[in-house]
């Protein structure tokens, strides 16, 4: 995502495989706030001056040794998170959102909260101009992309479609890791039932932008 953001336009950060499934995890799990962070440094910063938040995230895919999760819903799915608050920092999802300086409205979104993305923009701001914001190249997102883009403009896209683009994503994700070297390869077989599942969540992740960084609030809608 290198092109210029438009000032004045709902901004909506597209990132399935894997951050934005694994923020809306965690939400799901009693998160009651995510600051994302566009570098893992930005990160152990903002750790350092808030040290009762748990470390989430990756670089290269893999969890640094220094963060307590790696940017996977499987292991959100498994965590006590009652609220906890988090600080995540992603190569694409939350660095995404760090690109977006002036939005009227900033949100993070996959497939398990697609549908209530839609209704909460519905809700607030049917007459401001959106901006889709694919973080990746690999087909998950773009889907994830049209079947919002279908949901805004009132019609009937369907999830079988938008599961397919997953899937196709996946092995996009697959035939790349299977190039390195075994050590540096990332295993998202557990991780890709949590992304596949559409519209499991019902809120909008609304950020709030700051100086480092952007928070990420949980809408129910």
């Amino acid at each position: 995502m290198d092109a210029e953001v438009p000032t004045g336009r709902v901004v909506v950060v597209i990132d399935v495989i894997r951050a934005f499934t694994t923020a809306a995890v965690a939400f799901e799990r009693g998160v009651t706030e995510i600051a994302c962070a566009p570098s893992v440094e930005v990160g152990r910063a903002l750790r350092r001056r808030l040290p009762d938040r748990l470390l989430v995230g990756e670089t290269n895919g893999l969890k640094p040794v220094d963060f307590d999760f790696g940017n996977s819903p499987f292991e959100m799915s498994a965590a006590r998170l009652d609220g906890r608050r988090l600080i995540q920092a992603t190569s694409n999802g939350t660095l995404g959102l760090a690109r977006c300086p002036d939005p009227t409205a900033l949100l993070a979104v996959s497939a398990r909260n697609v549908g209530a993305t839609a209704r909460w923009i519905a809700g607030n701001h049917a007459d401001t101009p959106y901006t889709l914001i694919c973080t990746g190249t690999t087909a998950e997102d773009w889907a994830c992309a049209r079947y919002l883009s279908g949901l805004l403009d009132g019609s009937a896209p369907r999830p079988a479609d938008l599961v397919a683009g997953i899937m196709d994503g996946a092995a996009e994700h697959a035939r790349g890791y299977a190039r390195l070297p075994a050590s540096e390869r990332v295993d998202l077989s557990d991780d890709l039932r949590f992304c596949r599942e559409v519209d499991r969540a019902g809120f909008a992740m609304v950020g709030d932008v700051r100086e480092d960084h952007v928070v990420l609030a949980k809408v129910p809608c």
